[in-house]
């Protein structure tokens, strides 16, 4: 399993709308707006990299997308606190 987290810069104003379409794509598990240069991030798994690839492509073409940055999450340690 692949997890990765994709920042998105939507059109003016458009933020919600990008929120909405997101969150109807089984693979997007978390979806929320936020302020600074992004406007959206969604924490996205996939199978595989072929299967990261469709979803980023179709993140990419939601026409209130401007510009999307995906960084692919690392093996890392669990926090407790």
């Amino acid at each position: 399993m692949i997890s990765a987290c994709i920042l998105i810069r939507s059109s003016t104003g458009r933020y919600m709308d990008v929120v909405e379409s997101l969150s109807k794509i089984p693979q997007v598990k978390n979806v929320f707006p936020v302020l600074g240069r992004w406007d959206v991030v969604a924490d996205v798994e996939a199978s595989d990299i072929e299967e990261l690839t469709r979803i980023v492509r179709r993140i990419g073409r939601l026409g209130s997308v401007v510009f999307t940055e995906t960084l692919m999450e690392m093996k890392g340690v669990e926090a407790h606190g």
